[in-house]
């Protein structure tokens, strides 16, 4: 009895210490925003949204919140208690940037080819002619080098039919690319993982399996996509080096015990 009242005490004061479980959905504008950095500054935690735009933070009451994209302005905010009593809805503001501002006039219209309507006025005019000149279209089989018009007319016709685009296929980005992306890029290079990125040298090659377990869209290698793909790098060396502070700290804690262990053998 003693022991459990002890086990309830200690898990009140961690509980006190630690606060409990934020629950928070964040949007623009427009829509709810995946892949945004939410930290708690005040306790040095890390969590980014999801798809949803929804994350879960452990906080308390005076804690400081912070969020973080590229593509948004920063936002801070203090916890409250009515933070912890629901889902908290947390706001951002997207970044204006000069492209936003330019004025784009609209093109006087261009006529529109319409395949169809092209083909059959294209047949009329030949069936008109036929009536008008006969002697100029004979059958193939009148004379030696004939040609039937009427199939290269409708050659013609299937040549405009127009296509469906075929929509390309993205799979995520391999080991294999990410090291080429890295050595060959004049933007995503080597000094870019060490200094900006923070990833150690001798664990870049670990840093670049991580990525690729995450499932990032080839898509993002397109060159319009550089922003987005920069953003994915930094979210994801976030999430990389607090796993290796966790897995130090552990080994650490695992060589303690062991040492204890041992002494009391």
């Amino acid at each position: 009895m003693r022991y459990l009242i002890t086990l309830t005490l200690l898990i009140s004061t961690i509980f006190y210490v630690n606060g409990q479980t934020l629950k928070g959905k964040v949007y623009d504008s427009k829509s709810v925003v995946k892949n945004i950095k939410v930290r708690n500054t005040t306790q040095n935690r890390f969590t980014v949204t999801d798809k949803n735009g929804d994350f879960e933070i452990i906080a308390k009451i005076s804690d400081t919140l912070s969020f973080e994209s590229l593509f948004y302005e920063p936002l801070t905010v203090e916890v409250k208690q009515f933070h912890l009593d629901d889902i908290s809805v947390f706001e951002i503001k997207k970044l204006v940037s000069q492209l936003d501002e330019v004025e784009i006039k609209a093109e006087p219209e261009q006529p529109v080819f319409e395949a169809e309507t092209f083909n059959q006025e294209f047949k009329d005019m030949i069936k008109e002619d036929i009536k008008k000149n006969p002697h100029l279209y004979m059958p193939k089989d009148s004379y030696g080098g004939g040609v039937n018009l009427l199939a290269v007319i409708d050659l013609v016709a299937k040549l405009f039919k127009s296509k469906k685009p075929k929509v390309p296929v993205y799979h995520p980005l391999t080991y294999d690319q990410l090291d080429s992306l890295f050595t060959k890029s004049s933007f995503f290079n080597k000094r870019l993982v060490k200094e900006d990125l923070k990833i150690p040298e001798n664990k870049t090659n670990l840093f670049f399996d991580f990525c690729s377990a995450k499932g990032i869209s080839s898509a993002l290698l397109k060159e319009d996509k550089q922003m987005e793909l920069l953003e994915e790098f930094v979210i994801n060396s976030e999430l990389f080096l607090m796993l290796i502070e966790q897995y130090g700290k552990a080994k650490a804690t695992e060589q303690e015990e062991l040492g204890e262990e041992t002494s009391k053998d």
